[in-house]
């Protein structure tokens, strides 16, 4: 009863999601079988590794721009909350972007390629560590946590912001580089793109951002108990579905600023090197690895 409860839910909220997991208009039973191949044994981990010894679990979850992220990790908030009861927040590293002027800041004291949001260095990892730890204190008190608005390039008021008055027993930490490893030194070197190649051949950007995945970035990574890596084909469904966003965006964006395809063929390039560096790393050391196909499907998953 409260599995056909879930999947009832799944299908109300999430049909737009699981349609491009099964051909529409399938039967009903095909969503079920999804459920029960990839949500439910995530979960089931997330609630038997909680249930050892009943404290907060921070769960990581990684991918690709475009592969899905934030659905899939609602669905697992909703699968967490509704079958095993748990409580649950979610937030996203995207939320936690510094401000457009802190980024002029730093690309004029670093490097003019930081002005763009992205790669580790533009991410307020100060504040993130703050709401991590207010969130796993015993003495829990209520607290927000930043949202930001992409169509802006700037946080929204912090009216907006999400607020969190219940104790967390399970806090998933979604984002693309999350879980993200430094590179040895001698891979920086050479460039593996246009970007880099006409605007950081000093390698004083990427170096940067390098350094900042060994030092801030890692002291947060270390926090995460479990992490789960949504593996894309290849980069260039990176770009395809990155591009799908955006035109996703268009239709809610009220006349905002809206990226083109050239310039999200520009704006990709930023993550190119840490995503590639990604599908090698994290396939091996993630907890779980969830493989989609190019058609945007979940394939396979494996448990490391």
């Amino acid at each position: 009863m409260l599995k056909k409860k879930i999947t009832y839910t799944l299908e109300k909220k999430y049909l737009s999601f699981l349609a491009t997991q099964e051909v529409k208009n399938k039967p009903f039973q095909d969503k079920l079988g999804q459920l029960n191949k990839f949500y439910l044994p995530i979960c089931e981990k997330i609630y038997q590794d909680y249930k050892k010894n009943k404290k907060i679990k921070i769960i990581g979850l990684s991918g690709g721009q475009g592969a899905g992220k934030s659905t899939i990790t609602q669905i697992i908030k909703l699968i967490l909350e509704k079958k095993y009861n748990l409580s649950v927040v979610f937030f996203s590293i995207d939320d936690f972007y510094k401000t457009s002027s802190e980024r002029i800041k730093l690309s004029k004291k670093t490097h003019h390629l930081f002005s763009v949001r992205g790669v580790p260095g533009t991410h307020d990892t100060s504040l993130i560590k703050k709401t991590i730890l207010s969130l796993s204190k015993k003495n829990f008190k209520p607290i927000v946590i930043p949202r930001f608005d992409k169509s802006k390039d700037e946080r929204f008021q912090k009216k907006k912001w999400q607020k969190i008055i219940k104790k967390p027993q399970i806090i998933i930490f979604e984002g693309w580089c999350v879980g993200a490893k430094p590179q040895e030194e001698k891979y920086l070197k050479k460039s593996i793109n246009v970007l880099e190649e006409k605007n950081d051949q000093n390698l004083k950007w990427r170096s940067k951002v390098n350094f900042e995945l060994k030092n801030e970035y890692k002291k947060i990574f270390n926090k995460i108990d479990k992490l789960i890596f949504l593996k894309v084909p290849n980069f260039e469904c990176v770009y395809k579905w990155r591009l799908l966003q955006e035109k996703k965006l268009y239709l809610t964006a009220k006349g905002k600023k809206i990226m083109t395809a050239t310039q999200v063929r520009r704006f990709i390039m930023y993550y190119e090197r840490i995503t590639k560096q990604m599908l090698i790393d994290l396939t091996k050391k993630a907890s779980v690895v969830l493989y989609l196909d190019k058609k945007h499907r979940f394939s396979k998953i494996k448990f490391n």
